[in-house]
């Protein structure tokens, strides 16, 4: 047996709602689906509600003055799966998932001792809601941003819900999920958690300067 396959492994969803607890979010419901799907591969790990923490606008990894993002940051940098859970926004991810993003910027200049990005070796994986359609636009934004700041995404990383247009059902008011939504959840937790244990066992080489 291939040994990589029961590497332990640990991931971080941030839940980028507009909405602070405890008040339920369909963001949050589909990131929980997804950290059981990932449970379902061995992946332990947690999930944050951004909007519950003070997290400071910014690009600098502290900001100072009580800002909550070292701390998150920190659960990000102990994980080996990050999931970036948003819904739609007049078209565009949340300006949460944006300032999540925004902070993630001051990445791009901590580097390990070969020259490669902290994040380097951390798989991301993103998962939308909407009442419209434009899951598609909004992943592609996340996924650009994400690989920006060093993360690297498998095949398939996004798992997805938009309702009919014109019309206000929530993803968390349905009576039941979705099989497309399941089998593309599920699809992206086996994934995700392959690659992230293959570039567990395999870094990525020095970066040259």
């Amino acid at each position: 047996m291939d040994t990589a396959e029961n590497t332990p492994l640990r991931a971080v969803a941030l839940v980028c709602t507009l909405t602070p607890s405890p008040a339920p979010s369909s963001s949050q419901l589909l990131a929980e689906q997804t950290m059981a799907s990932l449970a379902e591969h061995g992946v332990t790990g947690e999930i944050v509600r951004i909007v519950d923490h003070d997290v400071r606008a910014g690009v600098r990894i502290d900001m100072g003055d009580g800002d909550a993002w070292p701390g998150i940051r920190e659960k990000i940098m102990d994980a080996d799966i990050l999931v970036l859970a948003t819904p739609i926004w007049l078209g565009h991810p949340s300006s949460v998932a944006q300032r999540v993003l925004e902070r993630l910027d001051a990445e791009l200049s901590e580097t390990d001792d070969e020259g490669r990005m902290l994040t380097y070796g951390k798989v991301a994986a993103v998962c939308v809601v909407g009442n419209e359609d434009g899951a598609h636009k909004v992943s592609a934004d996340l996924f650009q941003g994400l690989n920006d700041v060093g993360f690297t995404l498998a095949p398939n990383a996004v798992s997805y819900w938009v309702g009919e247009a014109m019309q206000g059902t929530d993803y968390q008011d349905l009576d039941k999920t979705p099989d497309a939504t399941r089998s593309t959840t599920r699809t992206l937790a086996v994934n995700t958690v392959h690659l992230a244990r293959r570039l567990k066992a395999a870094p990525y080489p020095p970066s040259e300067g």
